[in-house]
């Protein structure tokens, strides 16, 4: 298989500091692009919750105010749950993608350095070194 950073794409270069082989503090392109996929799932997690809590509160609100209504009570109760299963499967998406890496062998399953140059046949590890340590998932 080719080495996909071999590949001579002409004048053609990515945006911003993946379009260079190395940044200013010599990280490369591929670290970049793992710390920008580390903070999308922060974010999506964090905005996951904050999501959580606006669902519950104005559940909460709504089922108050219903009074006796029964449609009412229904809607917030529905509002409620669907917002508990929502913070439910994120959080179990976490741990089950940690599973899996751990049940086929893998300890760190979003290396993404390390997947990267295993896929184009680089010699570097992603910061893991080599042979089976902390930060090398094979």
């Amino acid at each position: 298989m080719k080495n996909l950073l071999s590949i001579d794409l002409g004048p053609l270069r990515g945006f911003g500091k993946l379009g260079l082989e190395t940044d200013t503090v010599g990280s490369t392109s591929i670290e970049v692009f793992s710390k920008f996929i580390t903070t999308i799932i922060g974010i999506m997690t964090i905005v996951a919750i904050i999501w959580f809590v606006f669902i519950f509160i104005t559940g909460a609100i709504s089922w108050m105010s219903g009074g006796g209504d029964k449609n009412a009570l229904e809607a917030a109760k529905k509002r409620i749950t669907t917002g508990i299963i929502g913070l439910a499967v994120t959080v179990i998406a976490i741990f089950v993608i940690d599973l899996i890496g751990n049940l086929i062998g893998i300890t760190d399953i979003l290396n993404i350095p390390y997947w990267f140059n295993l896929i184009t046949g680089s010699g570097s590890t992603g910061g893991g070194g080599s042979g089976r340590g902390v930060g090398n998932p094979l």
